[in-house]
């Protein structure tokens, strides 16, 4: 597991750094001018966690556990609900997923509450 999660948050940190060259260069002009701080927020959240998971992936080497290796998870599905529906939201101007926002927003929160918890009880 440790692999999978580093090797996810580096290809995480990688669209995000593209995503956000997009949103600076081919972007700036197309997106309506309320429309470009979402889009950045969605990078920075994605990138954020990107390195998260890379953290999670070197903790789970160290202190193996069910809490960390779910705190993975949540990293990785958080961040494809958040920063993917944001993504989506700006690029085609549809609302359509803009509801699951916010669940992917939690599940980044508990992802963090669970690398936590795992992090203290370990030995």
């Amino acid at each position: 597991m440790p692999r999978i999660f580093f090797a996810i948050g580096s290809i995480f940190a990688f669209i995000s750094v593209g995503a956000g060259a997009l949103g600076s260069h081919a972007l700036k002009g197309k997106l309506t001018p309320d429309l470009l701080p979402i889009f950045e927020i969605g990078v920075r959240y994605q990138m954020h966690h990107a390195l998260a998971l890379i953290g999670v992936g070197l903790a789970c080497a160290k202190w193996p556990s069910t809490l960390m290796t779910a705190s993975g998870w949540l990293f990785i599905v958080g961040t494809v609900f958040f920063s993917g529906s944001i993504y989506q939201h700006c690029l085609t101007g549809t609302r359509w997923l803009e509801m699951i926002t916010p669940i992917g927003g939690s599940l980044l929160m508990l992802g963090w509450i669970c690398a936590a918890v795992a992090a203290l009880r370990a030995s």
